[in-house]
């Protein structure tokens, strides 16, 4: 998620072209907190995994991991389906969709 990709070619000392600009060494900047934003630590997984533990599934994850068990490709689709209704986007549906899916596989390894 931080600011990583191919580095920046070196000035020319030029003053037109592509790699116009005043020849400078350039730092080695700290990377900032903010990079970090979104990963997980492992703190937080642990309280998660605690949580999900105790707490199980809410309503509308039972139903979608009863329509996943079913394993036809309509009810994987409709299980997207209300993931999306319940959670608001695309992204968030297929991810809800991909944690149930592996929370099926995970109880059929267990039994």
């Amino acid at each position: 998620m931080g600011k990583t990709g191919a580095a920046k070619p070196e000035p020319t000392g030029m003053a037109a072209g592509l790699n116009k600009g005043f020849i400078v060494t350039r730092r080695e900047l700290k990377a900032k907190p903010s990079y970090r934003r979104g990963r997980k630590s492992e703190r937080v997984a642990l309280v998660r995994e605690v949580v999900r533990e105790v707490v199980g599934f809410a309503p509308y994850e039972r139903r979608m991991i009863e329509l996943i068990k079913i394993g036809s490709a309509s009810t994987f689709k409709r299980s997207l389906k209300l993931a999306k209704k319940r959670l608001g986007t695309h992204r968030r549906g297929k991810k809800k969709r991909d944690e149930m899916s592996e929370a099926v596989s995970a109880m059929r390894r267990k039994a």
